[in-house]
């Protein structure tokens, strides 16, 4: 048989549910790939105790710097620093060959900030250690949402709805996805009603044309009026859909598909697939936390690299 394919995680926040979620899914997971938890023996320890349980043998550790002590549901700048310097380290293990794919937690991305991170979160920072612009996209089999925009105030997305910007996006996302179909959706309600809403769906409409034009093929189509895009007449014929704004494409994805989600990272030269949730303070340590959302991302990540070869 081949060898399992090694898979970096990281660990995400250490107040959070990140730890309890790969300890609880080890088992199904080490049958899977090769999981690398990007944390020191003594942390996972730690963090293993406040579960009221020790590591298993075949719990296979890459050393993280930093000890703290961890505080469940607590935000915190050591907690911050920890997360961040996981995922570093997932991601040099990824660059230099020693894992096929990265897997990621829930990070706090206020934690982030008082730790002095000057990133947003994930994907932000893969942009930057790779110089390429990575797009996001979430979702399942069901259904997938790439984002136009991501992590910014809503009052300046209409500025970004700029035509080549956005034909660059479509293209990109067809060559990462092969997607032979996507809905766009428009930015305003009714998608604009033909200006009397709002004028960006001019852009948008122009974006599709062009996009489609470049690839030789009709693979997009819109825009779409968002508030059908989610209904399940439109999603019975529709298995991707492109948001303008984080929350118009992931309020609905998470209100039908909340706990077998993932989020992905596409157009960079290592795979990385994350959990489709938060750090879930409220539940950190009570035996609570959901696994499918991570079990999809490892699945995804592996099913990634096999193709990769």
């Amino acid at each position: 048989m081949p060898a399992l394919k090694t898979l970096a995680v990281s660990v995400g926040d250490l107040n959070g549910v990140g730890f309890e979620i790969l300890l609880k899914a080890h088992d199904e997971i080490k049958h899977m790939c090769r999981p690398l938890y990007c944390i020191s023996r003594s942390m996972a320890s730690q963090a293993a105790g406040l579960l009221d349980t020790v590591l298993p043998e075949d719990f296979e550790c890459h050393e993280v710097a930093g000890e703290f002590v961890i505080r469940p549901g607590i935000v915190e700048s050591s907690s911050g620093r920890y997360s961040y310097e996981s995922f570093v380290a997932a991601v040099e293990l990824a660059k230099n060959g020693l894992a096929e794919g990265i897997t990621t937690l829930p990070i706090h991305k206020e934690a982030w900030m008082m730790a002095g991170i000057g990133y947003k979160g994930h994907t932000d920072a893969l942009r930057d250690f790779f110089a390429q612009d990575a797009i996001m996209m979430l979702g399942c089999d069901k259904l997938y949402v790439a984002l136009f925009t991501e992590h910014i105030p809503l009052r300046d997305v209409a500025s970004r709805i700029q035509t080549e910007k956005l034909v660059s996006f479509l293209i990109r996302l067809h060559e990462n996805t092969g997607t032979d179909s996507a809905a766009v959706l428009g930015l305003n309600p009714h998608a604009g009603d033909h200006g009397v809403l709002g004028d960006e769906e001019r852009e948008i409409e122009k974006a599709i044309a062009l996009a489609n034009t470049r690839l030789g093929k009709e693979v997009f189509y819109g825009p779409i009026v968002p508030d059908v895009a989610f209904t399940p007449r439109f999603r019975a014929h529709c298995r991707m859909i492109v948001a303008m704004y984080h929350d118009q494409g992931l309020a609905p994805l998470k209100a039908l598909y909340f706990d077998e989600s993932i989020n992905v990272s596409l157009g960079l030269p290592v795979i990385r697939t994350s959990v489709d949730h938060g750090t879930a303070f409220d539940i950190a340590y009570d035996h609570k936390a959901s696994v499918t959302s991570y079990l999809n991302a490892v699945r995804a990540a592996i099913g990634f690299a096999a193709a990769k070869g």
